[in-house]
């Protein structure tokens, strides 16, 4: 072989040989590539799966109690917090999808509080290029002037809130009023009006304002917290803390609140077997002569409700679990496990 076709054939084998590095690092490159997408992959998997049943739960409760029907201005309460955000965020995205019309405008009581971050709230709708007012009332004053140091504040701000947003909706000719309480609002409310007040009852889904003039709806009635924290956190929603309510720590609420986080956690089923029990009354088999006709009953009545089951062995329904609702669900045989646990 000729020193000409000795360098020639060198000049092939490196470039060979350099053609094969370079096609190792695109390759590597690659493999990095989907090794760093892989974690978003899952997470925008997570987030829609975690979107669609926000979305099916603020649905299903709208159709259930007609909150919102066609040709309705729906006035959105905005405080800052995640629940509201999702509240506002969800009804958008259903309102670009309904079959029916329906206008939203949000409404933010900027309260005055010191250190209000009063920017954020109008730079986020403009941003979202919806129809807003920000109503200014300081009622931050008048709490602190009226009630004593150490006293909850809570009562007097939210009648004042009240007061100020059902004048807003009349301003605005808003026909509903929309609140951002939760499923686990709800049940706190419950055991609060149970352990405190004597009384069975909740925050209903539906009612008419205080002063008879407004339709207030709750829109997420059948969402978890948790479900709310979390899209919050995907949607990356700019908080503005409430520190009227952040400052009181020791508040009854928030003793009630600890304690079905901690239910939740080792008993899992039991928050959805007890939100399930407020929508399956049984007025025949519990103690109100002003909800269920007792004094009528004879012998003739017949059974009511299944009758008594005061002498059979009691029947405990299974815990009730959504595992299509549970992203972050323990396996079955770890379930189980905890479940056991006395």
């Amino acid at each position: 072989m000729t020193e000409h076709a000795i360098s020639e054939h060198a000049i092939a084998k490196q470039a060979i040989a350099e053609q094969a590095i370079a096609e190792q690092a695109i390759a590597e490159q690659a493999i990095a590539e989907q090794v760093k997408s892989a974690p978003s992959v899952k997470q925008a998997y997570n987030f829609n799966k975690l979107h669609k049943r926000l979305r099916r739960h603020v649905g299903e409760a709208i159709a259930d109690f007609n909150m919102i029907e066609d040709g309705d201005k729906v006035m959105v309460c905005l405080s800052g917090g995640k629940d509201s955000y999702a509240m506002l965020d969800i009804l958008l995205n259903m309102k670009a999808h309904a079959p029916i019309h329906f206008d939203i405008i949000a409404v933010n009581l900027d309260q005055k509080q010191p250190g209000f971050p009063e920017h954020v709230l109008p730079a986020y709708l403009d941003e979202l290029g919806v129809e807003y007012r920000i109503v200014e009332e300081d009622t931050y004053s008048i709490v602190m002037d009226k009630v004593p140091e150490g006293k909850t504040t809570c009562s007097l701000c939210s009648r004042l809130r009240r007061g100020i947003l059902y004048r807003t909706a009349t301003e605005l000719g808003a026909t509903k009023i929309a609140l951002g309480h939760h499923r686990d609002d709800i049940l706190e409310t419950l055991l609060l009006n149970m352990f405190y007040g004597g009384t069975m009852k909740s925050m209903p889904p539906k009612l008419v304002s205080d002063n008879g003039k407004h339709v207030v709806i709750r829109p997420l009635a059948y969402c978890k917290e948790k479900d709310l924290v979390r899209f919050a956190e995907a949607r990356e929603f700019p908080i503005i803390p409430c520190n009227l309510c952040g400052s009181q720590e020791n508040l009854q609420r928030q003793a009630i609140k600890n304690m079905l986080q901690d239910w939740d956690k080792r008993f899992p089923g039991r928050i959805e077997s007890m939100f399930r029990s407020l929508q399956n009354l049984v007025p025949s088999h519990l103690l109100d002569h002003q909800q269920f006709d007792f004094k009528s009953i004879n012998s003739d009545s017949g059974v009511i409700d299944g009758g008594d089951i005061g002498f059979d062995k009691p029947e405990v329904a299974p815990r009730f679990i959504d595992k299509d609702e549970d992203d972050t669900a323990p396996a079955p045989g770890e379930r189980l496990d905890i479940i056991e646990v006395k």
